[in-house]
């Protein structure tokens, strides 16, 4: 896993001709034809920011590393990432570990991406149906922690990565993927996480291009953790920020990579999607909103299909003053690509066998809400699972394919809830946008409400200077605060 030296892992951009002169190899390599769309998504990526990033994206990046910083302390307590730390330990290194050890850089990015993805709290963009904060952030935060990188380099490589996630991913479409049997995080972040690390190892266009082309060799991440609740959901997040460390490093150390790794009949598209052109990958590239602006926070503590229905719950349950025995059904309008992952088989959602089930399943969201008017990771537990008072509320919850919130996806993720009281009244909402959204945005403050909550077994004090250290970073803080205030606040 480790890639050797320091050398080999973290080389900067050192020419790949002049790499290849030094070990007594020709420079005189084919000259390329016209730029593939992976190249030229490379070329936009070594020169973006390079004369500073806007001021604006120094606070979405801020913001965005908060969210992820309560996802990672969060999900270090998680069994799932508990043996990844054990694993990572093999390999030694300078990047913390939640368990007061150190790791490589490649080793740390599978446990801090694992970690963040565990409790099912972390972003999405929504036309990829991708968590690009679990990939891009584990990806970068290891390569910066032991360089010593500024907080521009990190907004630069976040940027990237989150911008190369999202327009792969969205062009791809995240339905061809699922139908596929996988699951975009996993198999689109391999690409996102090459870009980051190789913008931060100073990879020049054509050892950039490499990088993803590797990638393409590193990209993976099964659907079929739906099948049993296993754990390898966790996994996909780590493993792409992992394999992109490695992807880039192997790249600035010369190792070739094919330059058409998207486009069919070979490339990612060919086996990934029903789209015969990754060109619209590159529109309007480099024009703002970036990705990373148009990304949604999570509220609750399950999948992103399930947030605006457990909104609407949360919504008729105030509106209403209802509580668990005023309820006779409760039908959940649910977007056709979240059906087979949130909604059906039926008897299967109603009865989640775990904490991973659970996360994975309408009638237990719908439940939790209405019983215990919110549905963070609190809720999602081995224990609520097993509550009969959970399961006879299951039983109660409907689902149904709308077309008309089909129609509006994935622009948008909504979701219409419809409740039965027993008292004869049937009362109903829709919410197009739940909170989180960027139409409807959580506020640092509430994120920094969201940390103390996801991450309550982190000392208070502890949680109060990472946010504050994540707050100081914008305003000409260091990754070195940053580095100390997460140390002190792993969960031990």
């Amino acid at each position: 896993m480790a890639m050797g030296g320091r050398a080999g892992r973290l080389g900067g951009g050192q020419s790949r001709r002049a790499g290849d002169t030094a070990l007594g190899h020709p420079p005189d390599a084919p000259a390329r034809p016209d730029p593939s769309v992976t190249a030229r998504l490379a070329g936009w990526a070594v020169g973006f920011g390079v004369e500073g990033t806007p001021d604006d994206l120094d606070a979405v990046v801020g913001h965005r590393l908060l969210d992820y910083t309560a996802n990672l302390l969060g999900g270090a307590d998680q069994p799932s990432v508990a043996r990844l730390v054990r694993y990572a330990r093999r390999y030694p290194g300078e990047v913390p570990l939640p368990d007061g050890y150190s790791t490589s850089p490649d080793g740390a990015a599978l446990v801090y991406g694992a970690a963040a993805h565990a409790i099912e709290s972390d972003d999405t963009h929504q036309p990829s149906s991708s968590h690009p904060g679990a990939v891009v952030f584990s990806t970068v935060l290891p390569l910066a922690l032991l360089n010593g990188v500024g907080w521009p380099s990190v907004v630069r490589a976040t940027i990237v990565g989150y911008e190369v996630m999202g327009r792969i991913g969205r062009t791809s479409g995240p339905a061809g993927e699922y139908v596929r049997g996988f699951h975009p995080t996993g198999t689109v972040g391999a690409f996102a996480a090459a870009a980051a690390a190789g913008v931060l190892l100073g990879a020049d266009v054509e050892q950039l291009t490499d990088a993803l082309g590797i990638a393409g060799s590193m990209s993976s991440g099964s659907m079929s953790y739906l099948t049993n609740g296993s754990w390898t959901k966790h996994l996909h997040p780590g493993w792409a920020a992992h394999g992109g460390i490695i992807a880039a490093a192997l790249a600035v150390d010369g190792y070739r990579g094919p330059d058409r790794v998207l486009e069919r009949p070979h490339g990612y598209f060919a086996g990934h999607s029903d789209v015969p052109d990754p060109a619209p990958a590159l529109a309007a590239l480099g024009s703002p909103p970036y990705v990373i602006e148009r990304t949604s926070l999570k509220a609750h503590g399950c999948c992103r299909y399930e947030q605006a229905a457990i909104d609407a719950i949360l919504e008729l349950r105030r509106q209403y003053e209802v509580v668990p025995d005023d309820v006779a059904r409760v039908r959940v309008g649910v977007l056709g690509a979240g059906w087979d992952i949130v909604a059906a088989p039926a008897d299967r959602k109603r009865r989640p066998g775990n904490m991973v089930d659970a996360q994975f399943s309408m009638p237990f969201g719908a439940a939790v809400a209405l019983l215990y008017g919110k549905a963070s990771r609190h809720e999602h537990t081995d224990a609520h699972v097993r509550d009969p008072r959970v399961i006879s509320l299951m039983d109660r919850v409907e689902c149904f394919l709308d077309p008309s919130l089909d129609a509006e996806f994935p622009a948008k993720w909504p979701a219409v809830v419809e409740l039965r009281l027993r008292d004869g009244r049937e009362v109903s909402v829709r919410v197009d946008h739940p909170k989180g959204d960027p139409e409807n945005p959580l506020t640092f403050e509430e994120v920094g409400a969201k940390l103390h909550d996801v991450a309550s077994a982190v000392d208070e004090q502890a949680r109060t200077t990472v946010i504050e250290a994540v707050r100081a970073l914008p305003q000409g803080g260091d990754l070195a605060g940053f580095r100390d205030a997460l140390v002190g606040a792993w969960p031990r």
